[in-house]
């Protein structure tokens, strides 16, 4: 049975007050160089382990974690990781976490300057963020590194500025996996589409790792000279040009059998195929959206690769939490499962309490 060692305990074996206990724990100076060290080897011998939920739920503090998320109401698939933030808001509450959201319009850098710049103003003990905008993240992060705020990274890996942690997939080796399943689900050698969807593509370096892990599938097992991979940059604000670009290119690749769609938009490539082309296209995508999940539901898109957006929010905000309250080491990267989603085993998936 393990037993519960107290800060008095180490006292009393010590021979001092509890107050130098405490200052030699927390590296607070003013104790003699031989007390200190003849407490740290008792507390070793002791095995002595600090209970920080029992100290954060005791405390008065209030931890302000500040949230930029880009607004669902442009793009769906950013409500699930609100939803999850908001969970593990609630779920934290309890030791002083709050949550402060400040969203911002996905497709303008504006928008998410603003947002930025209205979250620093809040003096946030720490920030949760997707960085999907590359260029116009960089001089924050420089900015929080000054101030000592802590950053936690989800969807969108960026190494450069040492976050705190990264949550999410590792998009690289999602898009060899859609290689994978692409290469699998041929009968014969096909032309391969990357299509990326509503972003600028280099300003997006989650979308390149993806690519770049397609293509590589296709270098690494000799399958460069049989099938050709292209690449589209779409907008579905232009209606008329995502359609005349996609006609373009079934005209004029009669062998194309596959499209892997980088964003959660795949539902929108399975419309246009069901309605303009006749021949099959293996659909490889992102996300449960409902829309994806009408199409795969239909057969139209093959597989989903399952992100886990929500899963994302809230263990974003649990890996700060870990660090700013209970003061654990955290983990610089959690990679997610690459779950592999199909018709057949769909509804495993959509159990609205899963983390």
């Amino acid at each position: 049975m393990k037993v519960n060692i107290r800060i008095k305990d180490i006292a009393l074996k010590a021979n001092v007050s509890t107050g130098t206990v405490d200052r030699v724990l927390h590296n607070r100076g003013n104790v003699n160089e031989k007390v200190k060290e003849k407490v740290l080897k008792i507390i070793s011998e002791m095995k002595y382990e600090p209970n920080f939920i029992a100290r954060a739920l005791g405390s008065n503090k209030i931890y302000h974690l500040a949230a930029l998320i880009p607004d669902y109401s442009y793009d769906a698939y950013w409500l699930a990781p609100k939803l999850g933030i908001e969970k593990a808001e609630k779920d934290l509450g309890k030791f002083g976490v709050q949550v402060h959201q400040f969203m911002f319009n996905p497709f303008d850098i504006d928008s998410f300057i603003e947002a930025a710049n209205k979250a620093l103003e809040t003096k946030p003990d720490g920030i949760v963020l997707s960085p999907i905008l590359y260029r116009e993240v960089l001089p924050f992060f420089e900015t929080w590194k000054k101030l000592g705020i802590p950053f936690v990274l989800f969807n969108s890996q960026i190494t450069e500025f040492d976050p705190l942690s990264y949550i999410g997939q590792d998009n690289y080796q999602s898009g060899y996996l859609a290689g994978k399943l692409i290469h699998y689900g041929m009968k014969q050698p096909v032309s391969v589409l990357i299509a990326h969807i509503d972003e600028e593509i280099s300003n997006a370096t989650h979308l390149l790792k993806k690519e770049q892990g397609l293509r590589n599938y296709f270098l690494h097992n000799n399958l460069t000279e049989k099938c050709d991979v292209l690449k589209v940059e779409l907008k579905r604000s232009d209606a008329a040009s995502f359609k005349s670009k996609l006609t373009e290119i079934f005209d004029n690749t009669p062998d194309l059998g596959a499209i892997f769609v980088t964003t959660s938009k795949a539902h929108d490539i399975a419309k246009f195929v069901e309605q303009y082309i006749t021949r099959p296209v293996n659909i490889v995508g992102y996300d449960l959206l409902p829309q994806n999940l009408y199409y795969l539901n239909k057969g139209s898109i093959s597989f989903l690769i399952n992100q886990n957006p929500k899963g994302q929010g809230y263990w974003a905000i649990n890996q700060l939490v870990d660090y700013l309250v209970f003061k654990k080491e955290v983990a610089p990267i959690k990679f997610f499962p690459l779950d592999i989603v199909t018709k057949e085993n769909l509804n495993y998936y959509i159990d609205e309490d899963v983390i």
